[in-house]
């Protein structure tokens, strides 16, 4: 386990982030999270598929509804082959409750909360508010990590379309 300090800051704070950093060309790791309807769901799942991985601290924050909105807008323009992950620390329930006021069809949630699995696997862990910081991932067909974006100031939105290029390139491979 590694710890960064200062790798990301909130409102200009630096925060430590803790568990193992991934990088672009490293293969994807596992991990366990909860889906909305507190069944385990890992990342082997979506094998075949190219990922978005969309990491957010809340998605009851301004930020985060934001950046899964649009994420969610976006991906009803990619097909079945690519499939969009939300993951946070909210609870399952509060995921559920989000979508549905949100109208999210494209983007699937998935919860950390239980023991931060993924936070700590991907080295997105905030030690100092146990959530998760803002960060986007893409992983190819064969589980390829080819895009990592860490928001650095956490109140920040993420480079959306850099992603959706990374996925494209993806697709096109």
């Amino acid at each position: 386990m590694t710890e960064s300090l200062g790798a990301v800051e909130f409102k200009g704070n630096p925060l430590t982030l803790i568990g193992n950093e991934v990088k672009v060309g490293d293969r994807a790791p596992d991990f366990e999270v909860l889906d909305n309807n507190l069944t385990s769901a890992k990342l082997s799942a979506y094998s075949g598929k190219v990922l978005v991985i969309s990491s957010v601290p809340s998605l009851d924050t301004p930020v985060c509804d934001m950046e899964t909105r649009e994420f969610n807008k976006r991906a009803e323009k990619l097909g079945d082959e690519v499939a969009m992950l939300t993951i946070s620390m909210d609870l399952p329930f509060a995921q559920a409750r989000w979508c549905g006021a949100a109208g999210i069809s494209r983007v699937i949630t998935l919860s950390d909360y239980r023991d931060a699995n993924f936070g700590m696997t991907y080295g997105l862990l905030i030690k100092e508010l146990r959530l998760l910081a803002r960060a986007v991932l893409v992983v190819d067909r064969k589980g390829i990590v080819r895009y990592v974006e860490l928001v650095k100031e956490v109140t920040s939105e993420p480079n959306y379309d850099a992603a959706l290029d990374a996925v494209n390139q993806c697709l096109g491979s």
